[in-house]
């Protein structure tokens, strides 16, 4: 008898149990606010970013066009034409002074203008003609590297005011603070992650234009090189003539 009121004492506390957690599941439940995802584009991400996103913006655009129209410029000089530098030995060493003229302002290259200079100075001691060709080649090289600089100035301002404007972010989050007299964890967080866009864009920036001007520098150096070895070519051969 004793245990048969025991288990019904048992069942009856555990049914009490059961229906006080189904009413606490059920005011949580009510009381939850409901979350819906929500999807940003990356128009609203850069507004959401500030003033300071306008002349981030402005660096990416001088930076990817100066990046482009010095690749051409580089990529284009930086075509080796054997056949040029064979046509100018056999000119020379024939005494066809005259045509190699010619076809130097027909090639129009760095190479072909250095060498023109050099064929101009012809019948001159090799000392000064190697110096005139010296002269033609770091003026060619320093219209290659024309505009180069601004890749490197994008690459050291992007990030710094990309960080300006996070500091910006970060002071208006306080002053915020300060006029509600509380502290929110979506006040904090809201605010704080519109003004990281800042950062972000600017670090984004200033990678591009810093791998963007080394690249440069690389396809530069084997136009130098190109144009070194010809230099010393066009000077052997004049060694030999005379």
């Amino acid at each position: 008898m004793l245990g048969f009121l025991l288990q019904i004492q048992t069942g009856a506390i555990q049914d009490t149990v059961q229906d006080s957690i189904d009413r606490v599941s059920q005011v949580v439940t009510q009381a939850a606010p409901v979350v819906t995802e929500q999807s940003m584009s990356l128009l609203d991400l850069l507004i959401k970013g500030g003033v300071v996103m306008i002349p981030i913006l402005l660096l990416s655009l001088l930076a990817f066009y100066f990046f482009f129209e010095r690749l051409i410029a580089i990529r284009k000089a930086a075509k080796k034409n054997t056949s040029f530098m064979n046509n100018i030995s056999n000119m020379i060493l024939n005494m066809k002074i005259e045509e190699a003229k010619i076809l130097c302002s027909a090639t129009n290259t760095p190479v072909s203008r250095m060498i023109s200079k050099g064929i101009e100075r012809f019948g001159k001691p090799i000392n000064e003609i190697e110096k005139s060709v010296e002269s033609v080649g770091k003026f060619e090289i320093s219209k290659l590297e024309k505009n180069m600089k601004i890749l490197g100035i994008v690459a050291g301002i992007a990030p710094m005011l990309g960080f300006i404007g996070t500091i910006i972010g970060v002071i208006k989050i306080f002053y915020n603070i300060s006029l509600a007299d509380n502290i929110s964890i979506g006040l904090i967080a809201g605010g704080l992650y519109e003004k990281m866009i800042t950062s972000a864009s600017g670090l984004i920036i200033g990678v591009i234009a810093y791998a963007g001007y080394h690249y440069l520098n690389i396809l530069l150096d084997k136009v130098i090189f190109n144009m070194e070895d010809s230099a010393i070519e066009f000077m052997d051969l004049l060694q030999k003539k005379g």
